[in-house]
């Protein structure tokens, strides 16, 4: 009689941690599929390289729309920044979970390890979400799992508790000594994959939730882009700082918002999402002449939108007024 195959769904970002924990298990003789989760936040980058590597299916899924829900208030609260880590992780569980029932698959995993993130690895933290994901019976840490309680898969003999790892706390030696046993060659520095982390990021994240009242996934989107100016008005001013960022800026419009960009002169495509009144479109002019090639004292024609639109002369706005209003 042939022995059915145990199928594991696991959460994969693709760092070194998310990469063991497939090998650990691989060891075992346990299929994997892997899924990465995708919001205007993180992207799966890393993790497509990193399968391709291990030569697991990856699946891609955007969280977006529940994933802000639950960040604008957060059960149990923001990190350092406007990282809801624990609630986070409750609904990337909670998601492979579905996913697992789906395609039938006998449990889930991650590459959490014990006390390596102070926050969202603690025991207490680790149990809140893995019971608030509605699927804590069926989630192995394979890297931790003999500091952990045992789980259902284990007790019911679908992975061996005793061939999974005790790994603990913040060094990453036994990590890299794994990953050379198990001749793993690539896997990306520690790094934060979350934009959420990020000080400066955050705080155009508070900005825009203090400000507009239906954020769509272009705000969300322009965020990661360029400089962020809160004017007195109310309105944003978003200028692109390369050619790159310009580009993006310009795919992003929609019919409501005002792009400017200075004529002849090389400049920063500036956005206003949506809209502004005349007082605050002719002060983000000036804010493009400012980023522009243009000499302060110069009059420059500042296109509205396109150049079969209306034009707007400017002088480069002062520089305090920069320093006052820009989000850093």
């Amino acid at each position: 009689m042939t022995t059915p195959v145990v199928t594991a769904i696991g959460l994969f970002s693709g760092g070194l941690d998310s990469i063991l924990a497939v090998r650990v298990l691989q060891q075992q003789h346990i299929a994997i599929e892997a899924v990465s989760f995708v919001t205007p936040f993180f992207g799966p980058q890393t993790a497509l390289k990193s399968a391709k590597q291990l030569a697991i299916p990856l699946h891609i899924v955007d969280i977006t729309e529940k994933h802000f829900e639950m960040l604008k208030n957060p059960k149990h609260g923001y990190g350092r920044n406007m990282n809801p880590c624990i609630d986070c992780h409750a609904l990337m569980f909670n998601q492979a979970g579905q996913f697992m029932k789906k395609k039938g698959a006998h449990f889930l995993f991650s590459g959490e390890v014990l006390g390596e993130r102070p926050m969202s690895q603690n025991m207490n933290s680790l149990q809140i979400v893995a019971r608030e994901s509605g699927f804590a019976e069926y989630i192995v840490r394979p890297l931790s799992a003999r500091l952990l309680p045992v789980t259902k898969p284990e007790q019911e003999g679908l992975v061996d508790r005793e061939r999974l790892l005790d790994l603990q706390g913040r060094s990453r030696k036994p990590q890299i000594a794994l990953a050379k046993k198990f001749g793993i060659t690539f896997y990306p520095e520690p790094a934060g994959g979350c934009r959420l982390t990020n000080p400066s990021y955050s705080r155009r994240l508070r900005d825009l939730l203090d400000h507009t009242r239906h954020i769509t996934r272009k705000d969300l989107e322009l965020l990661g882009i360029g400089r962020h100016i809160r004017i007195d008005t109310g309105s944003k001013i978003i200028v692109g700082r390369n050619e790159q960022e310009n580009a993006r800026i310009e795919s992003l419009q929609e019919p409501e918002d005002i792009i400017l960009t200075s004529e002849e002169i090389p400049g920063p495509t500036v956005i206003m999402p949506w809209g502004a009144d005349d007082t605050a479109l002719q002060l983000a002019a000036s804010v493009c002449v400012y980023y522009s090639d243009a000499d302060t004292s110069v009059q420059v024609s500042v296109y509205k939108n396109n150049r079969f639109s209306h034009k707007i002369s400017a002088t480069a706005c002062r520089q305090e007024i920069i320093e006052k209003h820009i989000i850093k």
